[in-house]
């Protein structure tokens, strides 16, 4: 027996400026904040249950160390190149775009810390939730 989850759904980063950083994912996925303290901030994708928490450092890097990226998923191939341009627009810079096989195309992206985002379209799985 496993444990039913709703799958990877936390991810916390450090960020010099938590608003600054906060601003990129609320542009690029219409993340809102759903818990903030002096130190961090709590941010939610509308309709998912996924959180991302930016907490306040003095010594960011933007070096993901051993996460090598975390991404998000687009429901639609056809919003990969909206996606990238979105990416410079909101402060991002793309690294990497193509199509892993045909049909499912990706962007690599750096946010304003430096992280590595992905943004891809992934084509339907036997896993995927129905409906």
């Amino acid at each position: 027996m496993t444990l039913q989850t709703y799958g990877l759904t936390h991810l916390a980063i450090a960020t010099r400026d938590v608003d600054r950083a906060f601003e990129f994912y609320e542009m690029m996925f219409g993340m809102a904040p759903v818990f903030r303290s002096s130190t961090f901030l709590q941010a939610q994708t509308p309709g998912a249950h996924d959180v991302l928490v930016f907490e306040q450092s003095d010594t960011v890097t933007g070096d993901t160390r051993d996460i090598a990226h975390f991404g998000f998923r687009l429901r639609a191939p056809m919003d990969i190149d909206a996606a990238a341009t979105m990416v410079e627009a909101a402060g991002g810079t793309v690294v990497e775009q193509g199509e892993f096989v045909p049909g499912e195309p990706y962007v690599f992206a750096r946010d304003r810390d430096g992280y590595l985002v992905e943004i891809w379209y992934e084509l339907p799985t036997r896993l995927d939730p129905v409906g």
